[in-house]
């Protein structure tokens, strides 16, 4: 006999007041992660004057691919809205999946102009932190869009969709956050301490949180067991 078990709604055992202002922080929430993830690419990509070296392309490369692709990828399934206006998920899915595509194809250029840089600078490669996290998060991407082509045959793996869809947002988690502290350890580089000093050094190193911090918010209330309520 089937249990009479229910899920508990975000925001349960709030008063009606309360959980319109709840409802209102968390939208404005996402649009600052929204405006945060634009405005901070395009910073970057002004900052590294794209053009001027091998090198200066791969900071541009990385912010589009990481900070505006990734982020915006994920937040387009935000139940507090997107600015795309797509409103089945059919249609979501199918732009996450052209957006995660370029993802990987900014990433990988970003790489190439990385290694070219080296080369021809003849320094080593694989010599800081940033570039090991670099590595690791370029290789976690790649895992996490096979993860994602797995959804499409879910018999083949003998598992159920909702199980599926719970790993690949739980892996996407982690890839996203992997990729904020490869970012927040580019603030780090000589490069970066170089364009950028003062206060301002400060803000560029915190600005990557908080998108992390909103995005982990709609994964773990759109993933994790809720409370149940027994009838």
């Amino acid at each position: 006999m089937r249990a009479d078990v229910e899920y508990s709604p975000v925001g349960e055992g709030l008063g009606m007041s309360e959980f319109w202002l709840y409802v209102w922080m968390r939208r404005v929430a996402v649009i600052a992660a929204h405006v945060i993830a634009v405005g901070l690419t395009v910073l970057i990509s002004v900052l590294s004057r794209p053009g001027t070296s091998l090198f200066s392309w791969h900071p541009v490369c990385m912010s589009i691919a990481y900070i505006l692709c990734l982020t915006e990828g994920i937040l387009l399934f935000s139940p507090e809205g997107t600015p795309f206006c797509f409103k089945a998920r059919k249609g979501k899915v199918r732009l996450h999946w052209f957006i995660q595509a370029l993802v990987i194809l900014a990433a990988a250029t970003g790489v190439g102009f990385m290694v070219a840089s080296k080369n021809v600078s003849e320094r080593p490669h694989l010599a800081t932190w940033h570039s090991l996290l670099g590595v690791g998060t370029l290789a976690a991407t790649v895992l996490q869009a096979a993860c994602g082509i797995c959804l499409l045959f879910p018999k083949l793996l003998k598992l159920s969709p909702p199980r599926l869809k719970l790993y690949h947002a739980t892996c996407g988690l982690v890839v996203y956050l992997l990729a904020t502290v490869t970012v927040v350890s580019a603030m780090f580089s000589d490069w970066f301490q170089a364009t950028v000093k003062g206060v301002v050094w400060y803000a560029f190193l915190l600005l990557p949180l908080f998108p992390a911090l909103v995005i982990m918010n709609q994964i773990t209330n759109a993933y994790l067991p809720r409370k149940k309520i027994t009838t």
